[in-house]
């Protein structure tokens, strides 16, 4: 009996081979995580999605406090005026502005924008409180909602409102921005690939790809199982444009006037897609255990038997003490547990029966690779630590050789072609810069520029499209 409930909860998720994206839907919808509003193309985040994001912020305000960053809060709404301030900023954000006409049944004298984003907020904050060099920098980050209104929509990578944090700082000089774009696009590095277990490219994008509005964007590009590419954090530097476009001047030390450097960084609820895309399979979810909101779960075994459920409650109140822990003791059968928090993504489960309890030991279980250790109950403080930090290392060591499988180099547009029709995943090739080349890549192969890695640039070659020497190299590929 316990194996059919099991078999029955795997069969409601469609297999990844067969297909991705239904295999996904299912996921988000069986693991709980979400749950569709009668809002087209807003979700609901149920309490188990609500609470990876939870920690997936206090994981990510820890580094950015670390910094010296301070979280702020702006308000929601965008006066129209403000908006259109700077010229490429309106234009990059204008096809997805939502728009507030009436207050109540008046309408109003202005429109308000729902913020798709918060730069102008940020902006004519800072153009009233900062006089001089002594007010700078200011490092602000807030957590909250954005609205834009996206045409085609789904669950965590792509939806009208979403949540996110978004930092915006401003700097005396050109190189403390610069350096401040470039640290925190190392913090989010850092979070993927440390917290997370996700590996990520960091680079550049190409002009046409960048934030609308800024000099630079920096990106952390990660690759997903089926390997499509995910835009995982950006990281842009303004320059001085937006402190002209809003006036933020500052009196130096030199007693002369000058503009201030800003930057804005971001990441998004999209992180948990992420998450479900590179490490998930096909009995569910497989949570990075620092942000699992449950790590470990006790499930009795033979529960019925005198002293089991005793037992196993002392077990788990002892775990309590050092990981996010559960315990099971309801009257579902052990089967249809492990079904339920494989699915649910928790990291290991703890099993412990009348055998077990005879001879002081318990069984531990990874979700990752499914490997069974039988340990001794004086041993657990020691041996589940060590296992959850296996696990976040050897989730990126997959990661790392599902990307390295599906990277490939090409010299000639003919195979480039070929590569990008037949094959998924990256396609490392040199590009001469130019825009047209870029646009006629998209047309012909169908794939965009991720970007131009760190540490890549340099070498010479020959744009793949149209032949010229160069020393730039691109990541091209399909994204979500």
């Amino acid at each position: 009996m316990a194996n059919n409930n099991n078999k029955k909860m795997v069969e409601q998720i469609t297999s990844m081979d067969e297909d991705f994206a239904k295999w996904y839907t299912d996921i988000v919808k069986k693991a709980d995580l979400i749950d569709y509003s009668s809002v087209k193309g807003c979700m609901i985040i149920r309490p188990y999605g609500y609470a990876i994001w939870e920690n997936i912020q206090s994981l990510l305000n820890n580094r950015f406090k670390k910094t010296g960053v301070e979280n702020v809060y702006m308000p929601m709404f965008i006066p129209e005026s403000l908006l259109q301030r700077e010229k490429d900023h309106v234009e990059g954000f204008a096809p997805e502005v939502a728009w507030v006409t009436h207050g109540g049944s008046e309408p109003l004298t202005e429109k308000l924008c729902v913020r798709p984003t918060s730069e102008t907020l940020f902006c004519e904050h800072y153009a009233n409180i900062i006089r001089s060099y002594r007010d700078l920098p200011k490092m602000y980050n807030q957590w909250c909602s954005v609205v834009r209104w996206e045409k085609t929509t789904r669950p965590f990578l792509r939806s009208r409102e979403f949540l996110w944090q978004e930092g915006h700082t401003i700097h005396a000089t050109a190189e403390e921005a610069e350096k401040e774009t470039l640290q925190m696009l190392q913090v989010y590095a850092d979070f993927f690939e440390k917290d997370l277990g996700i590996p990520v490219l960091k680079g550049q994008k190409t002009e046409k790809e960048k934030f609308a509005g800024a000099k630079a964007t920096y990106t952390v590009e990660a690759l997903m199982h089926d390997g499509k590419a995910l835009q995982g954090g950006t990281s842009h530097n303004f320059g001085d444009g937006f402190a002209k476009a809003f006036n933020i001047q500052y009196l130096d030390k030199d007693n002369t006037l000058k503009y201030g450097h800003q930057t804005s960084w971001g990441v998004s609820t999209r992180i948990i897609g992420a998450i479900i895309m590179t490490h998930g399979d096909d009995n569910g979810l497989v949570l990075p255990p620092l942000v699992a909101p449950t790590q470990l779960v006790v499930v009795p075994i033979a529960q019925h038997k005198e002293g089991v459920i005793d037992k196993a409650t002392e077990i788990y109140e002892r775990v309590s003490n050092f990981v996010r822990a559960k315990i099971d003791i309801s009257d579902n059968s052990p089967g249809w547990k492990f079904a339920e928090y494989e699915m649910k993504g928790v990291p290991l489960r703890l099993e412990i029966g009348p055998r077990d309890i005879e001879a002081n030991q318990c069984v531990l279980v990874r979700r990752d690779n499914r490997e069974k250790l039988v340990v001794s109950l004086d041993e657990l403080e020691t041996v589940i630590p060590q296992l959850l930090e296996s696990i976040t290392e050897n989730l990126y060591n997959k990661a790392s050789e599902n990307r390295k499988n599906r990277t490939y180099t090409e010299t000639d547009l003919d195979s480039f072609i070929k590569t990008a029709q037949e094959k998924s995943g990256y396609i490392r090739a040199h590009w001469c810069g130019d825009l047209a080349c870029e646009l006629k890549l998209k047309e012909i192969a169908d794939v965009t520029s991720r970007c131009m890695p760190f540490g890549e640039q340099g070498t010479e070659g020959t744009c793949i499209c149209c032949g010229k020497k160069t020393d730039k190299l691109v990541y091209w590929g399909k994204a979500y």
